[in-house]
């Protein structure tokens, strides 16, 4: 039963979404597994996710790339777990999540590069051409410290070597830890951490003397629909320039990713079923013209309802990517300042229930309002439940925490919100916290 931990009471319930006999869903990175957020009222709650890089993929010394004249190491993916009553906007908030990563050896990431080609123009699919496009702008990133190393993905920001990927795959390198980034091409850089966001999970390298490297180009995530073609690209289990399709299966999915309650990261999801896997974490989620549309980060897993049973790390056709629009704006920020803004309520809030069952969420109860925050000058006061945000539906705090993390500091959104008996709608300008 995938567990979700309230901030604030200590206490824990869980949710069993359908699943096979024996077993159950949980979320992990392509390093842990996170928790997908129930939707709306009346709805179950869908399979939860885990991050799927080494942040990455962990491999053994012997496995190792190659120290042309970079600095060696991977990442592997770790797990992500639904958090439930975070502080909204601010601080991550508490989740229960388990680690996913596969240290078992493996030679797998010391296969040489392979470049997608497109060798009959006739006979290419969108899919191949997708991926022809976008495939030289995805990159392998590797990390060593002195408590492991794996592999992770990335993706070309600037033609000097700004490259984007997940916080995960790069959380451990401040650790007296080394960075390396492969290219499609097969080049190995040594490479520098220029900024990271937890709240994001996502993080921007510098590559030391690159150049003439292949930006992707991203598209409108906000213009992503159900249904529409999704590719994508990275290095799972080590193996650079992997492609896998499927489609768009939800979009502003609340999903709550992290260990621990310091190291939790709420995003509002695109969900995907093509292939994820670890390894995948900060890879390339494009759509049919080859443009990134997301930023690959947790997968949900099946696992074993049988004591000491193992959980099953690998896709199961359930992943998630940060948006790209998001992506895109947080690691502008970093480049240009060393860290990001995002915007802020100022208040910690719980799942309200109404009824026998305490595993259905009907909205995400104020616990706390801050002093002087853009929650306390709407008016909104300690016991409030929010229902909705704008035209979303609210029905847990993870999804209200998602929701208002999908919107840019000084935004004003309107809020729908229950007190009592009284339904009403109070608009919010939202504050900035970094």
């Amino acid at each position: 039963m995938t567990e979700h931990q309230h901030p604030g009471t200590g206490q824990q319930f869980g949710w069993q979404p359908p699943h096979p006999t024996g077993q159950q869903a949980t979320v992990q990175h392509t390093t842990p597994q996170p928790a997908a957020e129930p939707g709306h009222a009346g709805q179950q709650p869908p399979m939860p996710p885990t991050y799927p890089g080494y942040g990455g993929f962990p491999t053994p010394p012997a496995a190792q790339p190659e120290r042309t004249s970079s600095r060696g190491g991977r990442w592997r993916i770790g797990l992500a777990g639904l958090v439930a009553g975070a502080l909204i906007g601010g601080g991550a908030g508490a989740g229960v999540a388990t680690l996913a990563d596969d240290s078992s050896p493996t030679s797998s990431s010391s296969a040489p590069a392979q470049s997608v080609v497109i060798k009959d123009p006739d006979r290419a699919t969108t899919s191949t051409a997708a991926a022809a496009k976008a495939a030289p702008s995805v990159v392998t990133v590797y990390v060593a410290s002195g408590s492991g190393a794996g592999s992770g993905s990335g993706v070309v920001l600037t033609a000097d070597g700004y490259v984007l990927t997940n916080n995960h795959v790069v959380a451990e390198s401040g650790q007296g830890g080394s960075v390396q980034v492969r290219t499609a091409d097969g080049t190995l850089y040594d490479a520098d951490v220029v900024g990271t966001d937890p709240a994001f999970d996502l993080a921007v390298l510098r590559l030391d003397g690159a150049e003439d490297l292949t930006p992707a180009t991203f598209a409108d995530s906000d213009d992503v629909q159900v249904g529409d073609l999704a590719v994508a690209i990275g290095a799972p289990l080590g193996l650079s320039n992997t492609v896998t399709d499927g489609i768009i299966s939800a979009t502003n999915r609340a999903v709550a990713t992290g260990s621990t309650q310091d190291d939790a990261t709420v995003i509002d999801a695109i969900q995907t079923d093509a292939a994820i896997n670890p390894g995948n974490s900060g890879g390339a989620l494009v759509d049919a013209a080859g443009e990134v549309i997301g930023i690959n980060s947790a997968i949900a897993t099946v696992a074993s309802g049988v004591p000491g049973g193992q959980s099953q790390s690998g896709n199961i056709g359930v992943g998630f990517a940060i948006p790209g629009n998001t992506a895109k704006r947080v690691a502008q920020e970093i480049i240009e300042n060393g860290k990001a803004t995002r915007a802020y309520l100022g208040v910690s809030a719980g799942t309200a229930t109404d009824g026998p069952n305490p595993e259905v969420g009907t909205g995400a109860q104020l616990q706390t309002v801050e002093s002087g925050s853009a929650a306390e000058k709407a008016g909104l006061q300690r016991g409030d439940v929010v229902t909705a945000v704008g035209s979303r539906p609210v029905t847990t705090s993870t999804e209200l925490t998602a929701a208002v993390r999908s919107l840019a500091p000084g935004d004003t959104v309107e809020l729908t919100v229950r007190r009592g008996s009284d339904t009403r709608s109070v608009e919010v300008t939202l504050g900035e916290t970094s």
